[in-house]
């Protein structure tokens, strides 16, 4: 048994009955669309247990393997990628079901309470199909005029958001699973997602010191062009328009861009 459907119709339920988010202050930049979701389980009377520092994925059911990673959105502002930390997004993290909830607000709210303007709640397999990476920081000592200083290797990871991967996603309440994924018999399809695996993958990089170059180690996918298909879905009653997955061109031109931006802020 999967609970996304009844979590994903809470939240249309709870958008379309104007509930909003409540920033605790100005400096609330992380915790306040955790917190309007954590009230979606809290409606669902689901036992999960409470996001914690460095904990994956943030509500972990206790009854069910599933989890639930949650990441707010300013709109409008960045909305291309999002920042990972230290955890490479994943369908499957330690024996549970990972779901990745994307939620939009509006970037310059004249109060403290404000709505959500738009939401994906997505398995995490549709961000990356990979779930035997396993992240580790290392580091060496040696570095400096007399070999005692510490450098640590500190890896975050940037990934595309479901708004930059699939068109008709903006503006709406969406629903994506993998292809046989159980769903409510009131939800409706709006689209077939077709993910291919690259090419290639990096599988090592290197950092020169002396010139502050990345270089990145490819070797072939085994599983290259594997596909992987998904099911966009809609609450009842919500606007049937399509969602359709961009070219990977589309959404590298756009990574790239927003990239750009970042660099130029710098």
């Amino acid at each position: 048994m999967s609970n996304t459907s009844a979590v994903f119709k809470a939240c249309v339920g709870a958008i379309k009955g104007s509930q909003l988010i409540e920033r605790e202050g100005r400096n609330d930049k992380e915790f306040h669309f955790q917190n309007w979701f954590r009230s979606r389980l809290e409606t669902l009377q689901v036992n999960f247990d409470s996001p914690g520092r460095n904990t994956y994925p943030d509500f972990r059911l206790v009854r069910f393997a599933e989890g639930f990673e949650v990441k707010g959105l300013a709109y409008p502002g960045r909305e291309a990628d999002y920042d990972c930390n230290s955890q490479v997004p994943c369908g499957e993290h330690n024996g549970r079901q990972v779901y990745y909830v994307f939620g939009r607000y509006p970037a310059n709210p004249d109060g403290s309470r404000y709505p959500v303007l738009d939401l994906v709640l997505c398995h995490g397999s549709f961000l990356n199909a990979d779930d035997t990476y396993v992240h580790k920081n290392r580091s060496f000592r040696g570095f400096g005029s007399y070999g005692d200083i510490l450098v640590r290797d500190r890896k975050m990871y940037v990934a595309p958001t479901p708004f930059a991967l699939a068109e008709g996603t903006a503006h709406h309440r969406t629903l994506i699973v993998p292809d046989g994924h159980q769903v409510d018999a009131d939800l409706v399809e709006v689209g077939r997602l077709v993910r291919r695996e690259a090419d290639q993958f990096v599988v090592a990089y290197s950092f020169d010191l002396r010139t502050n170059e990345l270089a990145t180690a490819h070797v072939r996918n085994p599983n290259a062009g594997r596909e992987h298909v998904f099911k966009a879905y809609r609450a009842e009653g919500d606007p049937t328009d399509a969602v359709t997955l961009r070219s990977k061109a589309q959404v590298l031109l756009g990574l790239d861009a927003t990239e750009a931006g970042r660099d130029d802020d710098d």
